[in-house]
């Protein structure tokens, strides 16, 4: 089992909550909103191209818009061995918070 990043399962919960509007910028302007911390954009970039490169992100074309001077935003899409990537994190946590004994954290 191969499990993800901490920044990995962000920026994958990030395209996830955006759903069509899932872009570099779009998914750092919400991390900042939910982190309070800015990530540079290699920050966003490094782990979306690995994400694609593993299956788990899905990158394509968007229409060009007069914004942009005409040019395409790049877009990712979340696939099901994203999905499933992201369920998988989420029990390993909950199952090693279930054993934390609740005194510990008092």
């Amino acid at each position: 089992m191969k499990l993800l990043s901490r920044a990995e399962e962000i920026i994958l919960l990030s395209v996830l909550i955006l759903e069509e509007n899932a872009y570099g910028i779009s998914i750092r302007e919400l991390i900042h909103e939910n982190t309070g911390i800015r990530w540079s954009l290699a920050q966003i970039y490094d782990p979306l191209n690995k994400l694609t490169q593993k299956g788990y992100l899905v990158k394509y074309k968007g229409k060009s818009t007069p914004e942009r001077g005409g040019r395409h935003k790049y877009l990712y899409k979340i696939t099901e061995q994203g999905k499933d990537a992201l369920i998988e994190i989420r029990k390993v946590y909950e199952n090693i918070w279930d054993r934390v004994p609740k005194k510990a954290l008092t």
